[in-house]
């Protein structure tokens, strides 16, 4: 059966068609605008999840029976993450404060997702003693290993030298008095001198990373040295501004068998 409309109800029907058509396109524009938009917070979710997805981190030194250390290759920011937008720390030194190679103990590395690349975690010279932080790889150079490690006990006043764990040698020490105390901590040796005019040095010396809260006798001021003496009756004993005095002959012994980068636990 057909049905008739009068001219004023297809008037309304066509009215309503063009409603339906205005919306149905007003629709889809919406739909296809959504649509970019949830694109483009997928992407930047996916972006920060890749930013944020866990460094994986891997233990180099153990500062006992293996442990690498390395000269920098440029003076670099040292940062408190493995990120170019972590907060400084310090900045790398080519040399030390009395113009002898500069040396990093290296502690782990570090491969970060994206562009980051690679990272070294390193232990930092200068005061407050005890600081860490992470540099880009190119800022150090090749990585060099040593089996070495120093305790130095204030308590029993003893150097002990160990190679892979096995005690080399051990020796008396004087550390320092009551009000110059020899700092306690995870330190390294950063150089090896010789002297020819410097009796109160003995005739060598281990410069460390070690710094005592007030001047030493190190040349430089401040940083602790493992050295020989000019007054040895005072050996064991508190007698130093913070530095570890050895006897000549057993300082001559203890220079001989440690390489530059050993680590040093004073405690």
């Amino acid at each position: 059966m057909d049905i008739a409309l009068c001219g004023s109800c297809a008037i309304g029907v066509q009215h309503a068609s063009r409603i339906l058509r205005f919306v149905s396109h007003r629709t889809t524009k919406l739909l296809s605008a959504l649509t970019v938009v949830l694109l483009v917070l997928a992407t930047a979710a996916g972006a920060q999840a890749t930013s944020l997805a866990p460094t994986v981190e891997r233990q180099l030194s153990n500062e006992r029976t293996s442990s690498f250390w390395a000269y920098p290759a440029r003076v670099a920011t040292i940062r408190a993450a493995p990120s170019v937008h972590a907060r400084s720390v310090a900045q790398t030194q080519i040399v030390t404060e009395i113009g002898q190679p500069n040396v990093y103990l290296v502690l782990a590395e570090a491969q970060v997702p994206g562009d980051g690349g690679r990272w070294l975690k390193i232990r930092v010279p200068g005061r407050p003693n005890g600081r860490v932080g992470w540099v880009p790889r190119d800022a150090l150079g090749p990585l060099r290993h040593v089996t070495t490690q120093i305790v130095v006990d204030r308590k029993t006043l003893t150097a002990t030298l160990r190679d892979r764990g096995r005690t080399l040698l051990r020796v008396p020490v004087g550390v320092g008095a009551a009000a110059t105390p020899t700092p306690v901590g995870h330190f390294w040796v950063r150089e090896k001198l010789r002297f020819d005019q410097q009796p109160v040095y003995g005739t060598r010396a281990l410069g460390t990373s070690a710094y005592a809260p007030t001047l030493t006798e190190w040349p430089a001021g401040g940083v602790v040295g493992l050295h020989g003496t000019d007054e040895p009756w005072l050996i064991p004993g508190r007698p130093s501004h913070g530095c570890v005095r050895i006897r000549n002959a057993d300082m001559a012994r203890l220079w001989e068998r440690t390489p530059i980068g050993t680590p040093v636990l004073i405690r």
